[in-house]
């Protein structure tokens, strides 16, 4: 299909992840995108691993997501490059930005005189803590404020945060959302509007049903590595002969049966200590135990094709290079210049359009 979004003019004042992601998506799409940056550049820059070029102009972290983006380094509390960066307004779509509350005045970015410039524009802003307006909000914090590293790792005192920027994500999303849904509207009315999301309460959403849990059961979410604290055995991990490990999703009891079968383990299915979910739950050191003589005595990728032919939900631990090696990652590869810079990147939109 043609690029849905390519009479789009897009301004993307914002820096890191969060922000940026949004207008890669945009740019995906077919969107014009203008990233306006500081003088000095987008921070995410210089965040470059040991083995990158301390001189390149960007950073392996930059590149993925200010792909098929027009780079320019505007000072917005210079008069001149104000006036640069109000023109582009004028002409555009969607502004997304992420300063800190106390920044929009000083840098012309308050909603009022964004509107006066052009009303049919799309002002979208990421803030971090949703009644903290001048806390920095970093992931790894919002991912400890929000319950997120108190139930992540293995136990009390070998907690863990995701190695991504989680909730940057997840408040990306949020936001695509709804810049999505202020331009239909716009279509409709003819009229901008502002789009706002905080770090937070994208955090608070995404707790799901970890926060069921507590509303309704007085639940607290414990860290417990790879388990889920409803069903067993899901998620646990088992080492194979050849030091490949597996992890499984049995998400019912067939599918426990028919695993205990393809294992060689009909005591395992028999026991009075496994027979439901909630008994699997009640004795999941036992369990652990029973299955892992069948996964240690084979290797790794002849046994997890055996489970999947048989439907049990399960699959490898892979690497980074196991995993950017496989056909589909291979397809989402991308190579470009930012900067006269060599760069590549998995590609952000992860569906496709069709008639």
């Amino acid at each position: 299909m043609e690029s849905p979004l390519k009479d789009l003019l897009v301004i993307e004042a914002a820096t890191v992840l969060a922000g940026p992601s949004v207008g890669l998506f945009l740019a995906e799409l077919g969107a014009r995108v203008v990233k306006v940056e500081p003088p000095v550049g987008d921070v995410t820059r210089s965040w470059k691993l040991p083995s990158e070029d301390p001189r390149g102009p960007v950073s392996a972290y930059f590149s993925s997501v200010n792909w098929g983006k027009d780079h320019r380094r505007l000072n917005l509390k210079d008069s001149a490059d104000r006036a640069q960066f109000d023109a582009l307004v004028r002409d555009a779509d969607v502004l997304i930005t992420n300063h800190m509350a106390g920044d929009a005045e000083k840098l012309g970015l308050t909603r009022d005189r964004l509107s006066a410039l052009n009303p049919r524009l799309v002002h979208s802003h990421i803030k971090g803590f949703a009644d903290q307006s001048e806390r920095p909000a970093y992931d790894v914090v919002l991912q400890a404020e929000c319950g997120y590293i108190s139930m992540t790792g293995s136990g009390p005192d070998q907690l863990a945060k995701m190695p991504i920027a989680l909730i940057d994500m997840l408040a990306a999303h949020q936001l695509k959302e709804g810049l999505l849904l202020a331009l239909l509207q716009r279509e409709r009315s003819g009229a901008g509007s502002y789009v706002e999301v905080s770090l937070e309460e994208a955090a608070l959403a995404g707790l799901i049903n970890q926060a069921s849990n507590f509303l309704m059961a007085d639940a607290v979410a414990k860290p417990m590595g790879t388990l889920h604290p409803n069903i067993a055995p899901y998620g646990e991990v088992f080492r194979c002969a050849d030091a490949g490990r597996i992890i499984l999703a049995v998400g019912s009891d067939a599918q426990f049966k028919v695993l205990c079968a393809l294992l060689g383990s009909p005591g395992a299915a028999n026991d009075a200590r496994f027979t439901s979910n909630a008994l699997r739950l009640q004795h999941r050191s036992a369990l652990c135990d029973a299955l892992s003589p069948a996964f240690v005595s084979e290797a790794r990728d002849p046994l997890l094709e055996r489970l999947l032919k048989g439907g049990v939900p399960c699959g490898a631990v892979r690497s980074m290079d196991e995993v950017l090696a496989s056909p589909v990652a291979r397809r989402m590869i991308l190579r470009s210049e930012i900067d006269g810079a060599h760069t590549m990147r998995l590609r952000g939109n992860a569906f496709r359009l069709g008639e």
